[in-house]
């Protein structure tokens, strides 16, 4: 039972490194979406 607990530990998406790393590529898409957002809406509005 303590070899079961020991590999459940040991997934690659209990990672630290992984988790600051996605973390970091939410919020990069995130600010990249809101920043295609207001291009686009200045673009309508100088257009319309």
């Amino acid at each position: 039972m303590n070899s079961d607990q020991n590999s459940e530990t040991k997934k690659w998406y209990n990672n630290p490194w992984l988790q600051r790393i996605g973390w970091a590529g939410f919020f990069f898409f995130l600010i990249k979406g809101l920043i295609w957002l207001a291009v686009f809406f200045g673009l309508f509005k100088w257009i319309g």
